[in-house]
């Protein structure tokens, strides 16, 4: 069952991220990127199993990138997608993504990106690297691992740094 990760103990979904990701997750780029902003509540999920216990989580965040004249372009960073170890390849993953994506307005969809398997993400999601070979973060990261998805990638910056969006910092 797909829920809304509201729904779900903030307790319970660290300690899924850290069986997930291990020690020191915090301390990777994009724990950088959306520092200091909260998820995107209606776009952020939990996967529970057979027996309704949590196997899965997807988080949506506010992001932008800012452009060389020091602009803003708002984005939806998606991730992180985490699955226990013991339910991976059992398609918790793909069906947070799906609901994910899926929630998103697609009428008023801002471009989406992540930092993911180009494989994996671009041919079931349809995101790519192409459009952000010239995009930075604010850490160490592998340029062909960042992934934008977006219906017009000639609307998005051909440069940029990826950081929290403003706006979301105020609120």
């Amino acid at each position: 069952a797909i829920i809304p990760l509201a729904n779900v103990a903030a307790d319970l979904v660290e300690q899924l991220l850290d069986r997930a990701f291990g020690e020191g997750r915090q301390a990777r780029t994009a724990y950088r990127i959306r520092e200091g902003v909260g998820s995107l509540e209606a776009l952020s999920f939990a996967a529970l199993d057979e027996d309704e216990y949590l196997a899965g989580t997807i988080q949506l965040w506010p992001v932008t990138l800012t452009d060389p004249e020091g602009r803003n372009h708002p984005l939806i960073m998606v991730g992180p997608v985490a699955v226990l170890p013991e339910k991976q390849s059992e398609g918790y993953g793909k069906a947070l993504m799906l609901a994910a994506l899926g929630a998103i307005d697609s009428g008023s969809a801002l471009p989406q990106m992540m930092i993911g398997d180009p494989d994996y993400y671009g041919r079931f999601f349809g995101f790519s690297a192409e459009p952000t070979q010239n995009w930075h973060c604010p850490g160490p990261f592998d340029r062909g691992r960042l992934l934008v998805r977006c219906d017009n990638p000639a609307i998005l910056p051909e440069e940029g740094m990826l950081g929290p969006w403003p706006a979301a910092l105020k609120e």
